[in-house]
């Protein structure tokens, strides 16, 4: 019989577990050949075992951060762009463009508000309205380049401000304008026709109706309207239409019958035989310095009247050096332009260099001449 122990019986010996009972010379050997490595100290204190269900809470945590990971590192990756943008100068808010206005009188409304206070200023800005009612009047501040006074009854609206361009909308009431800037660099649009400031002061006016009065004080202003040009020296003035654009410009000192009667070729629905007759009291009447009206009459009749008008000009003032008969008749510009030259009124090169400016483009004056005897005919 076989005294080798199973397995079972070895590992059952009370030796292994508590030192005491035979001692296999087997586990002998192998206490000696370990015994330099036994622990010497006391025995370490181990932390507590989890609980089971702790445990898996633990762990499901764990299994959940994977999940939770992308949203996790977008927030961060916002926190650090906010960080970013915070850290960044923040850049200067541009003013919009406008102007300033002073309230003199009333309560002026500029935009949406309305200025109350004696000095009070505010700005009016492109694309708004400054108006005044029967109690109220302000002043402008055209940029650099001068000063509007607005009357009460006035609406004025702000078109543009820019370097070489500056421009409004009178559609009702007064304005009183002095411009100490280049010519041609502020503009007024009217119902009747557009004023280009040539270097100077002005009052215009422009009634419920759309027509208006230009008058100027100083220096002198182009009106122009699809091509009808009329220029307004110191001391003049020129009528408006709404429909028929500028009429023909006059010294205020002139006769009372020249005046009504270029109102009345200018804008009435005259007969031919009316039309011949108030021709002629205009010629008749005319004094050396109502050649200015003259010199605007050339391009405004035709045929046999241009003929006159021409003889009457020519008795007043005499043609220049390289002004001829043949040429005003066929309204040669050059010719036209070195007559005006002699008027003593301003060069008037200075209206053709911005008449080639983009917006002071104007078709040409027999263009101008048919659409008045259209609307004319139209009003019969």
């Amino acid at each position: 019989m076989s005294t080798r122990k199973t397995p079972g019986e070895e590992f059952n010996g009370s030796y292994l577990w508590n030192g005491s009972g035979e001692s296999d010379p087997e586990v002998q050997r192998l206490e000696k050949s370990l015994a330099v490595f036994r622990h010497r100290g006391e025995a370490p204190t181990f932390p507590v075992v989890l609980p089971a269900a702790e445990t898996k809470s633990f762990f499901s945590l764990q299994n959940l951060w994977p999940r939770r990971f992308p949203a996790v590192a977008a927030m961060a990756a916002l926190a650090v762009a906010i960080s970013l943008l915070g850290s960044r100068p923040i850049p200067p808010v541009t003013p919009r463009p406008g102007w300033e206005v002073t309230r003199l009188e009333g309560a002026p409304l500029v935009g949406k508000h309305s200025i109350q206070l004696t000095g009070a200023k505010a700005k009016l800005e492109v694309g708004e309205l400054l108006v005044t009612n029967s109690t109220s009047s302000a002043t402008v501040t055209v940029a650099e380049i001068g000063e509007i006074q607005v009357d009460p009854g006035t609406r004025v609206r702000l078109l543009q401000t820019m370097r070489d361009r500056k421009r409004i909308s009178l559609e009702e009431g007064t304005i009183h304008a002095a411009i100490w800037a280049p010519p041609g660099e502020f503009v007024v649009d009217t119902p009747g026709a557009t004023a280009v400031d040539l270097g100077c002061a002005y009052t215009l006016h422009v009634a419920p109706d759309g027509s208006g009065l230009l008058r100027t004080t100083l220096g002198w202003v182009g009106f122009h309207s699809n091509g009808h040009d009329s220029f307004i020296p110191a001391g003049a003035v020129c009528p408006t239409h709404r429909n028929l654009g500028p009429g023909t410009p006059y010294f205020e000192d002139a006769s009372k019958p020249f005046r009504t009667a270029l109102a009345q070729l200018d804008f009435e629905n005259l007969s031919p035989e009316s039309h011949a007759s108030t021709l002629q009291i205009v010629l008749s009447q005319a004094r050396k310095d109502d050649a200015l009206s003259l010199w605007h009459l050339l391009s405004r009749t035709q045929a046999a009247d241009r003929e006159k008008v021409f003889k009457r000009f020519a008795d007043l003032v005499p043609p220049p050096p390289g002004v001829t008969r043949e040429g005003i008749l066929r309204l040669d510009q050059k010719q036209l332009d070195l007559w005006w030259n002699t008027l003593d009124l301003g060069d008037i090169s200075i209206w053709r260099f911005w008449e080639q400016t983009p917006d002071g483009a104007m078709p040409s004056n027999a263009q101008s001449l048919q659409k008045k005897q259209i609307v004319l005919k139209q009003a019969r």
